[in-house]
């Protein structure tokens, strides 16, 4: 099956860079489709400063919803906004002041790849970030998904004025130019010790990311190995040895998975290990066998209802897996409809309307809203989106205007 690969370079123009990121580019491009995702073939896209975040939405979500193995490549800075202090990958118009606005949120790749078969997806990352940004994530280390691998480091700020290289990205790309793509465990280690060659205070200044939730561990958690910086950090402490450290990360709402207990030589065989429903969902959807998929996340939802009670986290999750599912199936108006409830239960839930959940439901709504062929379903949902945008405006300027001008269009047709 061909892979799918995204190149993804973004770093704002002008003062606020803090990082090249598109100089990565041109070496990456010169890498083979099919070394750079490790498949027999692979289709390649490539993101080079972007302007809007929506773009790169659109970009991500065709890339994740694409069969196969994908990787991502992500090179560039972060940025915190300023109202909720979420991290967002800063795109050529972000300025500190209009983060929010203009930056790509880091919660839209956990969202984005929330779906996929654990083990088939890997971003390979190397971020700069600014001084508030850098103490931020010390104690708030980053995540890609459930079921995604992540390699790559976080560095800190430039020195004044200066403008660092992705060292990290381009010791990765000289790598695969070679025509051989090792595991990535493998590649990650080459190009840290490559890039560290270039730049010796890298290995002591960095933070290291290591997230591989399909090796098991004593805990059955994903790890995350952070070198600690050259700089006191909060949350970080100092290791007697270069060796990464190894810092539990916290994992999404899922279902519990059980440890069978060692087998005895009097003991029965022990079961085998309950499936894994995203892994089964997931197999649905890209067979083709949307109801059974849907079927499937409907009664883990009823399952949790009955466990956790309306408006539970499990019951919210199962709540977007289900419009996930009537999107991809391709049921606008369902998908329309579920985004709309899962907001109105967040809200009730006491969650602000500026809330990244809240607001990605609203948006998520407001785009299956646009999808509906059907212009008497599209009326019938339109004011329930429009009382739900005056409460959550969201990030794009003139949503709610937009809203307001295509149902105006929908009754004019009655």
């Amino acid at each position: 099956m061909p892979g799918t690969v995204l190149l993804l370079a973004a770093s704002p123009a002008g003062r606020s860079c803090l990082v090249d990121a598109a100089s990565v580019l041109p070496i990456l491009a010169a890498v083979a489709p099919d070394v750079l995702s490790g498949t027999d073939t692979a289709n390649v896209v490539e993101l080079a400063d972007p302007l809007e975040p929506q773009a790169v939405l659109t970009r991500l979500r065709a890339a994740a919803t694409a069969p196969g193995p994908l990787t991502i490549f992500l090179t560039g800075q972060l940025q915190l906004d300023r109202r909720q202090r979420l991290p967002h990958l800063a795109l050529a118009r972000t300025t500190p002041a209009t983060v929010r606005y203009t930056g790509f949120p880091w919660h839209w790749i956990r969202e984005e790849l929330r779906l996929r078969t654990p083990g088939s997806t890997a971003v390979v990352v190397d971020l700069h970030t600014d001084a508030e940004t850098w103490q931020h994530l010390a104690g708030r280390p980053l995540t890609v998904g459930p079921g995604a691998l992540l390699y790559g480091r976080v560095a800190p700020p430039p020195p004044r004025r200066a403008v660092a290289s992705p060292t990290y990205m381009k010791s990765v790309a000289t790598i695969l130019r070679s025509g051989h793509r090792p595991p990535l465990a493998h590649l990650h280690q080459q190009a840290l010790t490559r890039s560290s060659g270039e730049d010796p205070e890298a290995a002591r200044r960095d933070m290291v990311l290591t997230i591989d939730p399909t090796q098991p561990t004593p805990h059955a958690r994903p790890m995350q190995s952070v070198q600690p910086p050259m700089h006191p950090v909060p949350g970080f402490q100092p290791a007697p040895t270069p060796t990464p450290v190894p810092v539990p990360v916290p994992v999404p709402v899922s279902l519990p998975a059980s440890v069978p207990a060692p087998a005895s030589p009097m003991a029965p065989s022990p079961l085998p290990p309950p499936s894994d429903p995203h892994a089964e969902i997931t197999a649905a959807v890209e067979s083709g066998r949307h109801a059974e998929a849907a079927e499937l996340a409907g009664r883990r939802e009823q399952e949790a209802l009955r466990a956790h009670g309306p408006g539970a986290d499990e019951v919210v999750h199962w709540m977007e897996v289900r419009a996930d599912l009537a999107m991809f199936a391709g049921d606008a108006e369902l998908s329309c409809r579920i985004w709309l409830a899962v907001a109105d239960v967040r809200l009730a839930a006491g969650q602000e309307p500026g809330a990244p959940g809240v607001e990605a439901a609203v948006d998520r709504a407001h785009h299956q809203w646009g999808r509906i062929d059907d212009s008497a379903r599209a009326r019938e949902l339109g004011p329930a989106l429009a009382d739900l945008r005056l409460r959550v405006p969201g990030r794009r300027q003139g949503a709610l205007d937009d809203v307001q001008r295509h149902l105006s269009r929908l009754q004019a047709q009655v």
